[in-house]
């Protein structure tokens, strides 16, 4: 699959050729969708227990005598009516997070490209370089590509005047390629690419 490569300026700069393996697959709902719910449960923290009566570290020494103290027949301390007592039905600990194959979760990224270059969403990038880093320089350049809510993945590392530029415009995110996911993927209206983000993401697969 050819696309034409731009500069961050909306200027053609050549074509690259992306690999069919990675870009061009047919994106199935059922895919995507078991990568995304496994992504979002792997983000909750688990849940902390609480402690119940058996937990608390208190006296089980009978307080009281059983009649004549004018108050409840209580056996110790530990019960939930008493401050500093257990609490009475709790929360559990447990984990949220489930595992998912590895196969699937490689497959899910492939789908969620191959979704933005079926869709025409997909755009290549020749890199990411903004001028002193201005952010009203970016802001010009994203009205030219007509980009408003989208993800740039870069290569290794992330463009350092492209991150200062874009950290106070919403709807701009930024990535390197190692952290390129199904969710953030799909969740952006557009997807945009520089040539060593390319090289990156395919090289992740055939590697």
């Amino acid at each position: 699959m050819k696309v034409k490569v731009q500069t961050l300026d909306a200027q053609a700069a050549g074509d690259v050729e992306l690999n069919d393996a990675v870009f061009g697959i047919e994106p199935r709902t059922d895919i995507l969708h078991r990568v995304v719910t496994w992504q979002l449960e792997k983000r909750r923290a688990p849940a902390r227990a609480t402690r119940e009566r058996s937990d608390v570290a208190r006296t089980g020494k009978k307080f009281g005598r059983q009649k004549g103290g004018g108050t409840a027949r209580h056996g110790d301390r530990r019960a939930p009516v008493f401050i500093g007592g257990g609490k009475a039905h709790g929360a559990r600990a447990r984990t949220f997070g489930h595992d998912l194959n590895k196969k699937v979760r490689a497959l899910g990224l492939k789908m969620a490209l191959s979704t933005k270059a079926k869709n025409g969403s997909l755009i290549v990038l020749d890199n990411l370089d903004v001028a002193e880093g201005k952010t009203k320089a970016l802001v010009a350049h994203l009205a030219k590509l007509n980009l408003s809510k989208a993800l740039f993945i870069d290569g290794d590392a992330v463009n350092v005047s492209f991150a200062k530029a874009s950290a106070n415009i919403i709807g701009v995110d930024l990535l390197p390629a190692v952290g390129a996911n199904v969710y953030d993927i799909l969740k952006a209206d557009s997807l945009v690419l520089t040539r060593a983000a390319v090289e990156k993401l395919e090289a992740r697969f055939n590697g």
